[in-house]
C-alpha cells in the first residue's frame, strides 16, 4: 500500500497515519484516486504535514495533587515550584499532605511518650503491652485509608477534605 501523499510504501494494511509524513490513510482507503502527477520533492506537502503537538509542561494538576500524597517532600516541593504552587488544587491537596504527615508524627510521640509513662505504673504495664500495639495498628489503618482516599480523590481533581485538616488546607490553598 502506498501513502496518497508522499507515495512511500506504508509498512502495515491498517495503518491509519503513513510512516513517513504522517499524512492520513483513511482517504486512500476510502477509494480516493492517487494524484495523477508525482512530487517533485521527496518532501512531503505541507498539507499533509500534522500539526506539531504542544510541548508538555509536566504533570497534569490531577497528578500532581496525587503526587503531593507519596510522602511530604513533593507536597513541599509543589508549593515552592512554579507551575505548580499557583494552582489551587495541587496546593490544597499539598497542604493537605503535610497536615496528614504532621498529625501522623504528632500521635506517633504522643504514643511514644504515652507508652513510656505507662512503662512506669506495674498494674498497667502488662496491659499497655497489647494495648499500646494494637491502638498503633488501628491507627495506622485508619491512616493507610485515609492517606489512599486522598491520593484517589486527587487523581480524579476532587477537592476531598479531610475532617480538620481540610479546612486548614483550603484556608491556605485558596490564599
Amino acid at each position: 500500500m502506498q501513502c496518497p501523499a508522499c507515495h512511500n510504501e506504508v509498512a502495515s494494511e491498517s495503518a491509519a497515519f503513513c510512516n513517513h509524513c504522517g499524512a492520513p490513510l483513511s482517504a486512500s482507503a476510502a477509494g480516493t484516486a492517487p494524484p495523477t502527477a508525482p512530487l517533485a520533492s521527496s518532501a512531503p506537502p505541507a498539507a499533509a504535514i500534522p500539526p506539531a503537538a504542544p510541548a508538555s509542561t509536566g504533570l497534569s494538576p490531577n497528578g500532581a495533587a496525587a503526587l503531593a500524597y507519596v510522602t511530604f517532600i513533593p507536597a513541599v516541593l509543589f508549593l515552592i515550584v512554579e507551575p505548580y504552587n499557583k494552582i489551587p488544587l495541587v496546593r490544597f491537596h499539598s497542604f493537605q499532605s503535610i497536615g496528614l504527615a504532621v498529625v501522623w508524627f504528632a500521635f506517633w510521640i504522643v504514643m511514644a511518650v504515652f507508652s513510656m509513662f505507662l512503662a512506669f505504673i506495674p498494674v498497667i504495664r502488662t496491659m499497655a503491652i497489647f494495648l499500646i500495639p494494637l491502638v498503633h495498628f488501628a491507627f495506622g489503618i485508619c491512616m493507610f485509608i485515609l492517606w489512599l482516599l486522598a491520593i484517589i480523590k486527587a487523581s480524579k481533581g476532587e477537592w476531598y477534605k479531610l475532617p480538620i485538616i481540610g479546612d486548614f488546607a483550603e484556608k491556605q490553598a485558596r490564599s
